[in-house]
């Protein structure tokens, strides 16, 4: 009887744990900060990958997005928010570990870390795996407009977007990493150059693309090239079954000069909140049914080798998301910058969009402007009290 009452009781035992576990995770939401148009949603009939998660494990997602890397970090060192996964590309996350902003991953609850290919492990920015699991990768090209760039494919290359015939058609990235890589690629400089002169000259050629270049976009070139508003944009790879979808007049080229890959990778702040659940995630999005549901809504390549070798099994497939090997071996990734050169270019991007961006102009007016009527509401009181005070 006693043995019976012992085995009734720790069973009960067991299953409080279990609930109590449960009801915790329930109670917990997590922070999970991305780039736009990043994640299979439920729209048009997909999974959404997010309530699946929140379904299977009673943990919420409050989910967030940002355009640029950089954004995402000013977001973070601020303070101002707090975040339990984040997405960043390659040369910002070994910014964040010298930085000491990223949490070292606790493997035992990724197991699914398994399924990531061989070929994106050990890389550049988390050379010992202690940080990151990849997310997605990808190639930088051109889009361009069959109707009206008359170029043949093959011939396409970064000097297209300096060309007059296509001015006010162009876009550029409105971002200063993808924005200056083009233009030291273009050089036939490395896009990683430490030397202050590349970056000047870089520099300079971005200014005589200026008066060509139509608006400088992230996520909205998908809808300015779909709907021709614009002939010639520079955008990831992972995006062209989308756009092509929606105006088969539009195609893609890698030029054969080089270009650049990145990957995008699951990361954890050291300001996490909720670590273990954040592990979690990291580990759901690893599942191969999720990772497959995910990379066939976006478009872009996954590091994940079941849902790979289930894609190349898909010609639609190879041609954008997986080009063929030479073409990859003459990609290369951004690396982070030393503080000099990093501070150079970001005060050069500056340059180049106040001279573009009408905003920015804007922006600069008005704060000179209440400078200029500070000192003159102040000169006038002062010169007022001498009088009042004879």
């Amino acid at each position: 009887m006693k043995k019976n009452f012992k085995k009734i009781l720790i069973l009960v035992l067991f299953i409080s744990i279990l609930y109590n576990a449960n009801a915790q995770d329930e109670n917990v939401t997590i922070n999970v900060y991305n780039w736009g148009e990043y994640i299979s949603n439920g729209s048009d009939g997909n999974l959404n990958v997010n309530a699946e998660f929140t379904k299977e494990t009673g943990i919420n997602v409050n989910y967030t997005t940002f355009q640029t890397n950089e954004e995402m970090f000013a977001k973070l060192s601020g303070g101002s928010a707090i975040y339990d996964v984040i997405i960043p590309s390659d040369y910002m996350i070994s910014k964040l570990i010298e930085n000491d902003m990223l949490c070292k991953l606790d493997f035992e609850n990724i197991p699914n870390y398994k399924f990531i290919d061989n070929n994106f492990r050990g890389l550049e920015y988390d050379p010992q795996n202690e940080y990151t699991v990849p997310y997605t990768w990808g190639l930088v090209g051109i889009y361009y407009n069959k109707k009206y760039v008359d170029e043949k494919e093959e011939t396409i290359d970064w000097d297209i977007l300096w060309n007059k015939k296509y001015s006010g058609k162009i876009l550029m990235f409105d971002s200063a990493r993808d924005a200056f890589g083009i233009a030291l690629l273009k050089l036939g400089k490395s896009m990683n150059s430490t030397n202050a002169d590349d970056w000047n000259k870089a520099y300079e050629e971005l200014l005589r693309q200026k008066p060509l270049v139509q608006s400088y976009t992230m996520d909205q070139t998908l809808d300015k090239m779909s709907n021709s508003e614009a002939v010639l944009a520079p955008y990831y790879s992972g995006d062209a079954a989308l756009i092509i979808k929606s105006n088969p007049d539009v195609g893609f080229v890698i030029p054969k000069s080089g270009t650049v890959k990145f990957v995008d990778s699951m990361c954890i702040p050291k300001s996490s909140e909720h670590k273990e659940e954040a592990e979690k995630y990291i580990n759901f999005m690893c599942r191969t049914d999720i990772a497959l549901e995910n990379i066939l809504y976006i478009g872009y390549s996954s590091a994940q080798k079941e849902v790979i070798d289930i894609l190349r099994q898909d010609n639609n497939y190879n041609k954008f998301s997986y080009p063929d090997e030479d073409i990859i071996k003459n990609s290369k990734i951004f690396l982070n910058l030393s503080p000099e050169i990093n501070n150079l270019l970001h005060s050069l991007w500056i340059e180049v969009k106040i001279g573009t961006d009408s905003s920015w102009a804007l922006f600069l007016a008005i704060i000179l402007g209440s400078v200029v009527l500070y000192i003159l509401v102040y000169v006038y009181k002062k010169r007022r009290n001498k009088l009042f005070y004879k």
